[in-house]
């Protein structure tokens, strides 16, 4: 099983979201379908940048590890390189 941290943007309000999941897609279209109280006012995202994991605990550690940043700089810089 591989986890995979994702990084959303949202045109309409301008945001990126980091999140973490089994599957990107279907953690998309739930972003999009209005399931995650943090994301529904910015619909629709798009994935914009992922990273693949072999454990759910890597994940998590990397996801917390781009939050703790609170940098859209660095956001930027990921998605671009």
């Amino acid at each position: 099983m591989k986890y995979f941290v994702y990084i959303l943007f949202s045109e309409s309000i301008d945001k990126y979201y980091i999140g973490y999941t089994l599957d990107v897609n279907a953690r998309l279209i739930k972003h999009n379908f209005g399931g995650t109280k943090s994301t529904c006012k910015g619909k629709p995202w798009r994935i914009v940048y992922t990273e693949e994991y072999n454990t759910k605990t890597d994940a998590i550690k990397r996801e917390i590890q781009i939050k703790k940043k609170k940098s859209r700089k660095y956001i930027e810089w990921l998605i671009t390189h």
